[in-house]
């Protein structure tokens, strides 16, 4: 592997993590009962992760270019599965981090509502304090809670499967418009701006189903409706369900490459 390989799927992992830690945010929420704190703080992070995607794309394509250039004969096709196969690895690391994530999170929460100033926080976390606590915190998945799906997921099967087809089509989207590229190189600018043709169905996915379901079964733990127990499987059950979605992403990539291509054609 070149170097340049190494950063695109370092990228690639720094997004695919954060976006499954995010998941760790709303237990934290709902255990420390404050939401919009919580989201408020992660948005922090998240920029970690909007500065990662805002890098990805051009090495991806200038990857492309060389080899659209230099007539390579082994084509690009191995390198987007790495990728994708990294998504899938940052995923799972992801999904092993939340219960820990969501430990550091809540006391990030409870320490920034009493002192309400990030500064602080971020002194707090550097401090011999916070390194201690950074130290003793890590937890790995108990047992317990992955046992505990098979009394129920904690979410419908129909929510289940939607997620998991809005990540694949969500993780396969930048990558299948930059393969599209490659394979038709004469309308590779057209192709790289069509991204949006694949992420458009997974962001409606998980804006109308995905999300206002998690939001309402947030409220509902919140309002007591709900206990936390189940919530914690549904939040489990749905990390699951995006590592599974960007392994079926491998199967997508093709397909959606070679549909974007065929759009690029007829605009």
């Amino acid at each position: 592997m070149d170097t340049q390989l190494w950063i695109i799927c370092g990228l690639t992992f720094v997004i695919h993590v954060i976006a499954t830690l995010a998941y760790a945010v709303r237990i934290a929420g709902v255990r420390t009962r404050r939401i919009a704190v919580s989201f408020s703080l992660f948005g922090i992070i998240a920029l970690v992760s909007r500065t990662a995607n805002s890098f990805q794309g051009p090495f991806i394509a200038k990857r492309v270019e060389l080899d659209i250039a230099h007539h390579m004969e082994q084509g690009l096709l191995g390198d987007f599965r790495l990728f994708l196969l990294t998504a899938t690895v940052a995923s799972t690391v992801g999904a092993f981090l939340i219960p820990t994530f969501q430990r550091y999170f809540s006391r990030a929460v409870d320490h920034f509502q009493a002192n309400r100033s990030i500064p602080r926080l971020l002194l707090h976390v550097f401090s011999r304090e916070g390194i201690s606590y950074i130290r003793l915190g890590a937890q790995f998945p108990s047992r317990h809670n992955v046992t505990q799906l098979a009394t129920g997921a904690g979410v419908s099967w129909k929510v289940i499967g939607l997620n998991v087809i809005a990540m694949a089509i969500w993780t396969v989207g930048v990558f299948a418009s930059l393969y599209a590229g490659y394979l038709k190189p004469d309308l590779r600018v057209t192709c790289a701006n069509l991204s949006s043709v694949i992420n458009g169905f997974a962001t409606v996915v998980l804006a109308v189903v995905i999300d206002p379901q998690v939001s309402v079964m947030t409220d509902d733990v919140i309002e007591g409706r709900n206990s936390e127990n189940s919530f914690r499987r549904a939040i489990t059950t749905l990390a699951g369900a995006r590592v599974l979605g960007t392994l079926c992403a491998q199967a997508v990539l093709v397909p959606a490459a070679l549909m974007i291509v065929r759009i690029a054609e007829l605009i």
